[in-house]
């Protein structure tokens, strides 16, 4: 056998050896090169250091915040925006591989200045609502701004909702993006004064937001105080797994995996928990999350809510370990979400108050009525006037920490 013909072959032995040895294309990342652009293969697995930077343009007092981009090696991407942390956009796989934005929000700082709905933010102090807006800590009174306050014949709300309406959603963060091996993610700090919005002590609270490779987004808190204060830190973000803009998620499946819900006064403020079993609070099956609305409809003590969600769940498991909350499934697309939570709770909101007057982030498309829910980990609501809540109060010397987890996948 000649030589040119040995090397020949022995090239093809290699080739074969190699192309066996190669992992299969469903195990090699993708990452898109661009939203709404056709998927494509990771070149040698790289990721840009950083992420991507831009502006997102000037709040009405003139100051210029900026949208980070972290993508990871699934195809996850976020935007985040340094404006009270809020996640802009999250672009997510459906079974075939298409990416479909799945939160809701908008193009410009100034309509998140507008038009509310605390759409997909960081929220704090304090989240959800406390009485009144006032606690007794120390033996001292704290009054905050009522920034709730709506009387109708069938409610009236006078409470701090979200820590007033200068809550950690309307601040500007200081943001580091980090990256740990094909890692990126985004370390948010903002140093809340004390007396901001009535509550006691000088908070330094540090946000990490990270997208793992398997299409997970992490969000870690940790908060430090000089003086004796309560902090109850949460996100946002109002999902829709078909993507934003597409309509209502009332044919869309959600679990909660909490036994019990607490039941509130008319004006929202928590008076005791109850089962679920029996109620159109019951998710611990998967059910579409409209499946239940003749029986919301029909409980009139629901009718301050618009006889829909805006409600606490108890979840199953200790605080401080970390458990499953949700799953949240389109059976359209087959995307899904599941969340994990090192909190005691979480609060769903089915904005029910939301309609087509509101923009959507797609060009000529409005919301609507349920265009997404928001399924927020927290505390339970007014826990500083509840000695039987878990405890919110936060103590020098003491670091508060909170640990939450977005699992996205697909049922194929």
């Amino acid at each position: 056998m000649k030589k040119s013909t040995i090397a020949f072959c022995m090239a093809l032995a290699a080739c074969a050896c190699l192309a066996q040895n190669a992992p299969s294309p469903a195990a090699r990342p993708v990452v898109p090169r661009r939203p709404g652009a056709p998927m494509q293969r990771a070149r040698s697995g790289f990721v840009p250091r950083n992420g991507f930077v831009r502006s997102f343009g000037k709040l009405a007092d003139g100051t210029e915040v900026k949208i980070y981009r972290l993508r990871g090696m699934g195809g996850l991407i976020l935007d985040v925006s340094d404006y009270g942390g809020r996640v802009v956009r999250c672009y997510a796989p459906d079974k075939f591989g298409n990416l479909a934005d799945v939160t809701l929000g908008w193009n410009t700082p100034g309509e998140y200045e507008k038009l509310g709905f605390s759409m997909g933010t960081l929220i704090g102090r304090y989240g959800n609502r406390i009485a009144d807006g006032k606690f007794t800590l120390d033996g001292k009174v704290c009054q905050l701004p009522i920034n709730e306050d709506k009387k109708t014949a069938a409610t009236q709300r006078h409470c701090n909702l979200h820590s007033g309406p200068e809550g950690w959603d309307k601040k500007v963060w200081k943001a580091r993006p980090i990256r740990q091996g094909f890692v990126q993610g985004l370390e948010l700090t903002y140093v809340s004064k004390d007396g901001e919005m009535g509550f006691p002590g000088t908070v330094t609270c540090k946000v990490t937001y990270k997208v793992l490779p398997n299409n997970t987004w992490t969000v870690d808190y940790e908060a430090t105080t000089d003086k004796t204060t309560v902090i109850n830190p949460t996100h946002h973000s109002y999902w829709n797994l078909a993507g934003e803009a597409s309509g209502n998620v009332l044919k869309q499946e959600l679990q909660i995996f909490a036994d019990e819900y607490t039941q509130t006064t008319p004006g929202l403020i928590p008076t005791k928990n109850a089962p679920v079993k029996g109620t159109g609070f019951d998710f611990t099956e998967l059910r579409p999350i409209g499946a239940k609305a003749d029986l919301m409809k029909a409980d009139k003590s629901l009718a301050p809510m618009d006889n829909w969600y805006d409600h606490n769940f108890v979840l199953r498991g200790k605080p401080g370990e970390l458990k499953q909350a949700v799953k949240m499934r389109d059976p359209a697309s087959g995307r899904t979400m599941e969340i994990w939570t090192t909190e005691p709770c979480m609060q769903m909101y089915g904005a029910q108050n939301m309609d087509d007057t509101v923009p959507a982030k797609t060009p000529g498309k409005h919301l609507c009525q349920f265009a997404g829910v928001a399924l927020e980990t927290q505390h339970y609501p007014d826990s500083p006037n509840r000695p039987d809540f878990p405890s919110t109060v936060l103590k020098p010397g003491e670091t508060f920490k909170s640990h939450t987890e977005y699992r996205f996948g697909v049922d194929k």
